[in-house]
């Protein structure tokens, strides 16, 4: 039971984290985009920049998911003192990933703004 659980929770990560990708890699073939070679013509540092955003919306995202197990872990444990540690662990993870994530963007937005000469 409990490797199912693990399984499908797995599967549903991945199967939430590839989608954007996924969706992203669908649509018109432009032949004339790229200079003719069909690769987009952005950045280097706007591509970077891209992934960062949505590997940090991926890890807020899910640092929100996992205070909202902790929560429940807590409010399930009636009184068993294991189980409230347990908890409450899963809940300092899950606030230091929502900070992590936070931090994350500042920082990008905050060297974004330097490296690109604009004012943020």
């Amino acid at each position: 039971m409990k490797n199912t659980i693990k399984k499908v929770v797995y599967g549903a990560s991945v199967m939430a984290l590839t989608l954007p990708a996924v969706v992203g890699a669908y649509g018109t073939f432009d032949p004339t985009a790229g200079g003719g070679t069909g690769l987009p013509q952005s950045s280097l540092m706007s591509i970077i920049t891209n992934i960062m955003k949505w590997l940090l919306t991926a890890i807020g995202i899910a640092g929100v998911i996992g205070f909202a197990i902790a929560g429940i872990l807590y409010l399930t444990a009636a009184g068993d003192e294991k189980r409230i540690e347990t908890a409450k662990k899963a809940m300092v993870a899950a606030i230091i990933g929502v900070i992590v994530a936070l931090v994350g963007v500042v920082a990008l937005n905050a060297a974004s703004g330097l490296l690109g000469g604009s004012q943020f």
